[in-house]
């Protein structure tokens, strides 16, 4: 099995052809209609090997996509916010990344939507380093901290800056580094050059087996997600801008269906099960390692890629707390989520 390429916006069109990644045949280079009826659609995905998406490759390997009629082609970013340019410049019909980006993007004019919501809580942990251990021990001691994200502008950048703004210290008094996640994430740590950072399985499986750090706050668990943050967060989604969903609702309750059948599988079936099922190169720390990391990233997942009921009022008041662009923004919470396909 291929890597998976990491493409850029710019070139995710061309690149296509490159990919591996077709679930059943060859992939399509535009955002048309035409593709859309056909049942070629890409994907965007902000992280394929991250076990937070992990529904989005395992959707392809259980052969649903294609059991929908679907010829879905799975890319790469390493940061849900360039994942979110890939589907507002139009590269791609949807992206796999966190649903707090739809009310970013409203506040920004953009309009939307999560159509299938993989998960009730972040699934991201905030690691420190061993050097750093002694000095940093909460989100109290982020001040004059450089902290690991996979991007700027990114979830992990989002929820980093919430926990320092809860805990007393102002987003200008820390300094968050873009280090993406895996070795990249691993070496920022090792050498210095970040204290701490949030982060993902499996990185952070890795992070503690190799003992370069430790778990300071856990976001794995929806327990986890509302001593954090208050409340469940809603996280991993497929969101879709909302005038193509509308446009092609044959489509998107086909993607439904595909993802809520994954849904489903994952939760009658062991993280022994969902390993096997998934491309040897994603357990880059050892099978066992993978395994574990499935394990105790499994409760932030939903059954049914329904919304919590009380979810987007938490991703709001979380990023009203740091985000300028929202702080005084009037947004229409419904506007960023439909439970129209996945309940069907």
């Amino acid at each position: 099995m291929r890597t998976p390429l990491k493409i850029s916006a710019a070139v995710a069109a061309t690149a296509l052809a490159l990919t591996g990644l077709t679930a059943c045949g060859g992939g399509s280079t535009g955002g048309s209609s035409a593709d859309a009826k056909d049942g070629k659609i890409q994907i965007m995905v902000g992280g394929l090997d991250k076990v937070i998406y992990l529904p989005a490759r395992l959707t392809q390997q259980l052969g649903y996509f294609k059991a929908e009629g679907l010829d879905v082609t799975l890319l790469t970013e390493p940061a849900g916010v360039q994942a979110t340019t890939s589907l507002v410049s139009g590269d791609v019909q949807g992206v796999v990344g966190f649903y707090d980006h739809t009310l970013d993007l409203q506040a920004k004019n953009k309009q939307v939507e999560s159509v299938v919501q993989f998960a009730h809580a972040p699934g991201e942990v905030e690691v420190v380093s061993n050097q750093a251990a002694s000095e940093l021990t909460s989100a109290k001691d982020f001040k004059g901290k450089k902290l690991g994200v996979t991007g700027l502008g990114s979830s992990t950048d989002f929820l980093t800056k919430y926990l320092a703004v809860k805990n007393g210290v102002q987003v200008n008094e820390f300094t968050p580094v873009a280090v993406g996640a895996g070795q990249t994430f691993l070496s920022a740590l090792q050498q210095g050059s970040i204290q701490g950072g949030m982060t993902t399985d499996p990185t952070v499986a890795q992070v503690v087996n190799k003992k370069i750090g430790k778990v300071l706050v856990d976001m794995r668990t929806p327990e986890g997600s509302k001593e954090a943050l208050g409340g469940l967060y809603p996280s991993s989604s497929l969101y879709m801008n909302t005038d193509w969903v509308n446009s092609h609702k044959d489509t998107v309750q086909k993607l439904a269906n595909a993802f809520v059948k994954t849904l489903k599988w994952m939760s009658t079936h062991t993280p022994e099960q969902i390993a096997a099922k998934m491309p040897a190169d994603y357990a880059q720390g050892g099978k066992e390692l993978y395994v574990q990391a499935i394990k105790d990233t499994l409760p932030m997942f939903t059954k049914d890629g329904v919304m919590p009921a009380d979810g987007p009022a938490t991703v709001e008041r979380v990023l009203k707390a740091f985000n300028p662009t929202l702080k005084n923004a009037t947004i229409d919470l419904k506007k960023t989520y439909t439970t129209e396909f996945v309940k069907k």
